[in-house]
């Protein structure tokens, strides 16, 4: 214990010196959160109860990338010439797409037969409910039950256990008569740092997890998305770059963006004229960026299909040239620095 005639020298170093030293390695000290509500059933995304669920649970460890605040971090010495490559007078846009279910803990599992990845897909079975959604839906229109079985597209099927901290993702799902399939699965523990293994693929091309990715009514309500985003560009390099584990290109162009490249918002880029939701949305941009995930139209972010997130076209009013490219740090360094 200190004595007394140190105790102010030990409060100034632990108001001042503490936090400004978190900051500097990219660390927030982790928002408070509430217990986690029961789950007796499979959850929906758009509903109060997910958002009371989703308040709860920490999605990776505060120090891991991406909860990692990069608003400091210096910029990328090629920064100019990769967000010209990625159209840079083009706005920024959104897909309502990245819907999920949350499950209770003792959810049944069922098999899901793997078409096209087996080598780099993680092992079933998967608790999957009967009410899982397809990417895209509700917004997209239809019977829920039918789009399970039929349509086109990526089909990202999203599925979190709350309770164990685990994630489940697939590509390219459909329901058949005779049980679920897919191109790919992935699982991700959501308790840890822990990436894909160096070379595979995930439900995204990048190896990367979608659902952390996704922009939320829960959060953006709140004023903040607290987490990095998932953003998609035509032209991306045969390269990646932690925390991803897969490229998806045949150029090598260094003037494009590897799989896992971060981006931010540009600091000094006024946030004040936009509605709440879409203000959330850009001060998360500055604060934790976004990664290259996909190959896919320029500036194209994902976003929960929740009717109730509103004015998201004033996102438009952003274009590339507002974003810069920064210098990532690895996985034993920023927050994660011993």
């Amino acid at each position: 214990m200190a004595s007394p005639r140190r105790c102010g020298r030990w409060v100034f170093l632990a108001v001042f010196v503490a936090p400004l030293a978190a900051a500097a390695a990219g660390r927030d000290a982790p928002r408070k959160r509430p217990p986690m509500p029961e789950i007796t059933k499979p959850v929906l995304f758009n509903t109060p109860e997910a958002d009371r669920i989703l308040q709860s649970l920490q999605v990776f460890p505060p120090d891991n990338p991406w909860n990692e605040d990069i608003s400091q971090r210096p910029v990328h010495p090629n920064s100019a010439k990769i967000i010209a490559s990625c159209n840079a007078e083009r706005w920024v846009w959104f897909n309502l797409d990245m819907g999920f279910v949350l499950v209770p803990p003792n959810q049944p599992k069922v098999p899901v037969k793997i078409t096209a990845y087996p080598g780099e897909s993680d092992k079933g079975p998967f608790p999957i409910p009967d009410n899982v959604p397809v990417e895209g839906w509700p917004i997209s229109g239809g019977d829920l039950d039918k789009l399970q079985r039929e349509g086109q597209g990526d089909r990202h099927v999203l599925v979190v256990d709350p309770v164990n901290a685990m994630l489940y993702e697939f590509y390219c799902a459909y329901k058949k008569d005779t049980g679920w399939e897919a191109m790919q699965a992935s699982v991700f523990d959501l308790k840890s740092n822990k990436t894909r293994p160096a070379g595979w693929t995930s439900s995204d091309a990048a190896g990367l997890p979608v659902f952390p990715a996704a922009i939320r009514f829960e959060e953006c309500e709140r004023g903040l998305v607290e987490h990095a985003m998932r953003v998609t560009f035509r032209r991306t390099r045969r390269e990646y770059v932690w925390p991803a584990t897969h490229f998806a290109s045949r150029h090598t162009n260094p003037d494009f963006p590897r799989m896992g490249e971060r981006l931010r918002l540009r600091k000094d880029f006024d946030t004040s004229g936009f509605s709440k939701h879409p203000k959330a949305i850009l001060e998360g941009l500055k604060k934790y960026g976004m990664f290259c995930a996909d190959n896919g139209m320029d500036w194209l972010i994902s976003i929960t299909p929740d009717s109730r997130l509103k004015n998201l076209e004033e996102l438009k009013r952003v274009k590339g040239k507002d974003f810069e490219v920064i210098v990532p740090t690895g996985p034993n360094e920023g927050p994660r620095a011993k």
